[in-house]
C-alpha cells in the first residue's frame, strides 16, 4: 500500500492586484481586486514505503506548497491526500509522530538561546520518547551526524551547516516513517553537503523511511533518488525512472576515453568532441551508436582508460523546462 497518495490535489491563492501609481493605490484602498493564482493543479502521484524520490522542478513550479500539503500545513483547495492512512491537514498527533518536513531555509525553529541538547531533550518531552530509546537514537545521531561538539553550544551560535545537522536530529529523533525534504542542503559547503548526503542514503538504507526530496542540486538527486518528479508550472510533468527521463530527452551519451601517445586521434566517424586536453577526449555519442563507437577506439587506440556516462542531470533537466516532455 502506498504512504503518499496525491490525486488531483490543487492548491488556489486568492492575491491582490492593482496598477502602479498614487492612483490605483488610494482606490485600491476603497475597492480591491483580485485574480486567482494556482500554485498547484491536479497534481497526482503515489510513493510506496521505502522509496526515496526527487521532487524537483524551477522556482515557483509549486515544489514547497506540495511539501507543506503533504505535512499538514496547508489545506488544499481541491484534490484528496492521505499520508500513513491520515488526512494531513487534521494534524492528528499520531499522524505529526510519524512524519517530518525539514526545510533548508529554517532547518531549526523555536528559541534560539537553547543549547542543542535542551532542544533534543525538549523534542524527547514533546514527541513522548522513551527515554531508553532516546538515549540509543540520541547516541546513534551524535555519531553519524558528528553532534558531539555542538551538544552544549546555543543554537543561535551555530552555522549553516551545523543548524542543518541538528536540524537532522531534531526531526529524526521520534523516528518518523516519512521526510518531507524541502533543499536540505541549501547553502552548505561541499564538506556539509557530502556529510548530509551520506547520512541520508544510509538512514533510507537503514530503517526504509520513506524520503521525498526537493533540491536545486541535482548531484543530491542523482546520488539519493532513483524516481524523479518534474513538477512545472504547478503540473507534473513527469514521473518515472531518474535513468528513464535522460534516455528520453537526450540521444546521446559521453564517452570518455584516454589514449596513451595519441596526439589528435581521428574521432570524426565516432561522435562529436566536446572537450580535449593532455590525452583525453569527451564524446558525444548517438545512444544507439555507443557500442559500435567503444569497441572501434578499443581496436584503434592504446586505450589508458574508458568510461561511458548519462549526460548531466542538469543539462537533461534544463531540456526538459525548455523544450517540454511531449
Amino acid at each position: 500500500m502506498a504512504v503518499v497518495v496525491a490525486e488531483d490535489l490543487t492548491m488556489r491563492y486568492r492575491v491582490p492586484v492593482r496598477a502602479g501609481g498614487l492612483a490605483a493605490a488610494l482606490a485600491s484602498v476603497v475597492r480591491r481586486r483580485y485574480r486567482d493564482v494556482d500554485a498547484v493543479r491536479q497534481v497526482s502521484f503515489e510513493i510506496a514505503p521505502g522509496e526515496v524520490v526527487g521532487f524537483i522542478g524551477p522556482n515557483g513550479a509549486g515544489k514547497t506548497t506540495t511539501l507543506k500539503m503533504l505535512s499538514g500545513l496547508l489545506h488544499p483547495t481541491s484534490g484528496e491526500l492521505r499520508v500513513l492512512g491520515f488526512t494531513p491537514g487534521q494534524r492528528k498527533a499520531p499522524f505529526l509522530k510519524q512524519i517530518a518536513l525539514i526545510r533548508g531555509s529554517q532547518p531549526v525553529g523555536g528559541s534560539q538561546e537553547l543549547t542543542v541538547l535542551d532542544a533534543l531533550d525538549y523534542q524527547r518531552l514533546l514527541y513522548d520518547v522513551a527515554p531508553g530509546d532516546y538515549r540509543q537514537t540520541l547516541a546513534e545521531l551524535t555519531g553519524l551526524l558528528d553532534l558531539g561538539p555542538l551538544l552544549e553550544r546555543q543554537l543561535r551560535a551555530l552555522s549553516l551547516g551545523e543548524r542543518m545537522r541538528t536540524g537532522l536530529a531534531l526531526a529524526l529523533l521520534y523516528r518518523p516513517r516519512v521526510l518531507f525534504l524541502d533543499e536540505p542542503t541549501l547553502g552548505l559547503d561541499v564538506t556539509a553537503t557530502a556529510v548530509i548526503r551520506r547520512f541520508l542514503a544510509g538512514h533510507a538504507a537503514q530503517t526504509g523511511a520513506t524520503i521525498l526530496l526537493t533540491s536545486h542540486y541535482m548531484a543530491d538527486v542523482e546520488s539519493l533518488c532513483r524516481r524523479l518528479i518534474l513538477i512545472d508550472h504547478g503540473r507534473v510533468r513527469y514521473d518515472g525512472p531518474l535513468r528513464e527521463l535522460a534516455a528520453r530527452l537526450t540521444p546521446y551519451k559521453l564517452v570518455r576515453v584516454s589514449a596513451a601517445g595519441a596526439t589528435r586521434p581521428d574521432f570524426a566517424a565516432a561522435g562529436e568532441i566536446v572537450e580535449h586536453a593532455d590525452g583525453r577526449w569527451v564524446l558525444r555519442v548517438p545512444r544507439e551508436r555507443v557500442a559500435r563507437v567503444t569497441a572501434a577506439l578499443l581496436t584503434s587506440l592504446d586505450v589508458a582508460d574508458l568510461a561511458v556516462e548519462e549526460p548531466p542531470l542538469e543539462n537533461v533537466i534544463d531540456r526538459a523546462y525548455r523544450d517540454g516532455l511531449a
